[in-house]
């Protein structure tokens, strides 16, 4: 059984609610996740694509990050009053009762903070919420910090590295899957406890801002946090040809030997829900393939035990 650490099933219930739609995870989404053996999930709030681009287009109403947070927050409470057999989750221990009771459970995660501006309250309102993990940015440069679509050299901005501790304060694990480099090395010169990577992978086997360097592995397994394995195509491998499952199971090998098998984890960030340019690697086009990724880890000499820990344990320890 998986659990995916990034999810962003909250875009398309929130799409297709706003559309007229309704009980989307269970009509739309349900079957390839039991297919997938997906028994848990972090259910990212992600509105920074802005207004003009994506589905927000169509809602003049949302006008700004707030606003298109407000929006998906009530979608995800309607969504998740028509949905009995999926718990929301703080805590490990809530998971595994709501494993116990046969349902699929989900913490929550804010995947990017430009909605609070300069006010830090809004860390607090996100952990009111249940939010357990929290980035600074998306790709763009904030009051906080300065994200992967930026300048890679610029750190955190005196607000963010309170920000950090506001997080750490109230509960939220630092997630650094989307900050720059100097937004990376500021987190961990910050941070107390765990870091993680929700969604990345490793530079050395593809070259793009939005993987970690194994330095950036190593010290993230320092402070007891993990890297979720991403299955988008370009974050695989720069040939599309080996764009693949079996190369992702070689990200994963090599953050194992790297960082140690127990920092390993999954943050798939499926979302062929959004359209060309969005596909996973070939053999991982949805969450009903996971199996293919694992198939590739025991060939690649993973044991039993290991690809359990990389499936949901060694997420789940840092959510404790």
């Amino acid at each position: 059984m998986i659990f995916d650490g990034h999810s962003d099933l909250l875009y398309d219930v929130t799409r297709r609610r706003l559309a007229g739609e309704k009980h989307v995870l269970e009509r739309r989404h349900l079957r390839a996740l039991e297919a997938g053996g997906v028994e848990g999930l972090a259910l990212a709030l992600w509105v920074s694509a802005g207004q003009g681009q994506t589905f927000w287009k169509d809602v003049p109403e949302a006008v700004g990050d707030r606003e298109r947070t407000d929006i998906m927050l009530l979608a995800m409470r309607a969504e998740l009053a028509e949905c009995p057999w999926l718990a929301l989750v703080r805590t490990p221990a809530e998971a595994e009762a709501a494993r116990a009771a046969g349902k699929k459970y989900a913490f929550l995660a804010v995947e990017g903070m430009a909605a609070i501006g300069d006010d830090l309250a809004g860390i607090d309102r996100y952990a009111d919420l249940g939010a357990r993990l929290g980035m600074l940015t998306w790709n763009e440069e904030n009051q906080l910090a300065t994200g992967a679509g930026g300048d890679p050299y610029s750190g955190l901005t005196e607000l963010g590295r309170q920000a950090v501790r506001r997080m750490e304060a109230r509960g939220m694990v630092v997630d650094v899957s989307h900050l720059n480099d100097g937004g990376f090395r500021d987190v961990l010169r910050t941070a107390e406890g765990p870091v993680i990577a929700s969604h990345s992978n490793c530079r050395a086997l593809c070259d793009v801002r939005r993987n970690l360097t194994d330095d950036q592995l190593r010290s993230i397994r320092d402070t007891g946090g993990v890297v979720g394995l991403n299955v988008h195509h370009a974050f695989v491998h720069a040939d599309p040809a080996k764009q693949t499952a079996e190369m992702l199971a070689r990200h994963a090998a090599h953050m194992a030997e790297v960082m140690g098998v127990e920092h390993v984890a999954c943050g798939f960030d499926f979302c062929e829900y959004f359209g060309p340019g969005n596909e996973g690697a070939e053999g991982l086009e949805n969450c009903s393939q996971t199996g293919n990724l694992f198939y590739w880890m025991e060939k690649l000499g993973m044991n039993a035990q290991e690809r359990r820990m990389i499936a949901r344990e060694n997420f789940l320890r840092v959510l404790a």
